[in-house]
């Protein structure tokens, strides 16, 4: 028999339970299928950031300060639920050439509206006194903010089914339902469910989904490590990163790709990143990639050299080759609909791209527009 809803979402990671929420609460009914449990996939291998401080000018950023917003705004008072805490962004430069593209990049950001306080290093190490000595400078970003992305994932899915969204777990997508060209839901091993309107949330598998429907899309898994330490006393006090770590985020490259990412735990322990390599879902762990982001962060906070790592994990993050997100109904695709792609950006990009999708769903106008994030746009650039 199959079930039928308004909307049916492909994947319950932080990006399909923020778009069940917002879609639930605008008065749509969900169904939301997942091949295993809720945030069991990315969403569990993540840092939970929400950071404005590593956007460049463009449709990202702008889609970051609506999030931010939400996240601060309409959920503030869910906010102690998945522990949202603004422990601000530093990002420091040690070498000349880096002060001054970091001047340059943070000054861009200020005329965006970006509260990015340019500080020197006697300053630096009023906010962070254990940061390496050869620190010349660095900015600030009081706005950058955390929470626990599982927590928020879950609650997120929680507070949608209050609304009336159904959840299915252990229903792998096996295929797209159609009516000619036109997508009217999903096949799973625990039955078929048709909606209206199917968005496929998948993450870094979302690829893989958008293949069932024909055209596909360049979304694909890379890879990153993050290394945990034994509880500590408190010895940094926000999310803090070297220069180069901005580049790195827009890098294409395949191979890896490490800067150092360094921040504090209420519990002590200290996460340390970050590494980027694109080598499909191989999730063998990599003593390379380990070392480099060990060394990488012992530049920044030299302290780190004589603290043990207890533990380290990794996951995939949903790479996308103009390093912007895919959000909005798929022209090519009648009926499907896509919201993927953030990358290392999903936890804080999710309830601005859930907010936008429930809106563009039950027909009304969008706050932003969806144009930069259509997921066609691949299609026109090879025909250029």
């Amino acid at each position: 028999m199959t079930q039928t809803s308004d909307v049916v979402i492909i994947g319950a990671g932080i990006i399909g339970c923020a778009t069940a929420y917002f879609a639930a609460r605008a008065g749509l009914s969900v169904t939301v299928v997942e091949r295993g449990l809720p945030a069991g996939g990315t969403t569990s291998r993540c840092e939970g950031n929400i950071l404005v401080s590593d956007k460049e000018l463009g449709p990202e950023l702008e889609l970051t300060q609506y999030s931010l917003g939400i996240w601060k705004g309409e959920l503030a008072e869910f906010g102690h639920l998945w522990e949202f805490e603004a422990k601000g962004g530093i990002i420091v430069a040690s070498q000349e050439s880096s002060l001054s593209t970091l001047e340059r990049f943070s000054s861009a950001q200020r005329g965006f509206g970006i509260n990015a306080q340019r500080i020197d290093s006697d300053e630096l190490r009023a906010l962070e006194p254990n940061v390496t000595d050869r620190a010349l400078g660095a900015a600030f970003y009081p706005e950058d903010s955390q929470v626990q992305p599982i927590l928020a994932a879950t609650h997120l899915l929680r507070l949608a089914q209050l609304a009336g969204a159904k959840l299915v777990t252990h229903a792998p997508v096996t295929e797209l339902l159609r009516a000619g060209d036109r997508v009217t839901g999903v096949r799973t091993p625990r039955g078929d469910f048709s909606a209206a309107h199917v968005v496929n949330t998948a993450g870094p598998w979302s690829g893989e989904v958008a293949k069932l429907a024909g055209p596909g899309l360049p979304i694909l898994p890379r890879r990153g490590f993050v290394l945990v330490t034994e509880p500590l006393p408190p010895r940094v006090f926000h999310k803090v990163y070297a220069a180069e770590y901005v580049d790195n985020v827009a890098t294409s490259d395949e191979g890896l790709q490490a800067s150092p990412v360094v921040e504090g735990t209420p519990a002590g322990s200290i996460l340390i990143g970050s590494s980027r390599e694109r080598i499909g879902f191989d999730s063998t762990v990599s003593p390379e990639a380990l070392a480099t982001i060990a060394r990488n962060a012992i530049t920044l906070f030299p302290f780190l050299e004589r603290t043990r790592i207890l533990r380290q994990y990794h996951g995939f993050r949903p790479y996308c080759p103009d390093h912007l997100p895919v959000i909005g109904p798929d022209a090519r695709t009648p009926g499907l609909w896509h919201a993927s792609g953030h990358e290392g950006a999903g936890i804080g990009l999710s309830v601005g791209t859930g907010k936008l999708l429930a809106q563009a769903l039950a027909g009304e106008a969008t706050d932003l527009s969806l144009a930069p994030f259509r997921p066609e746009r691949f299609d026109e650039e090879r025909a250029a």
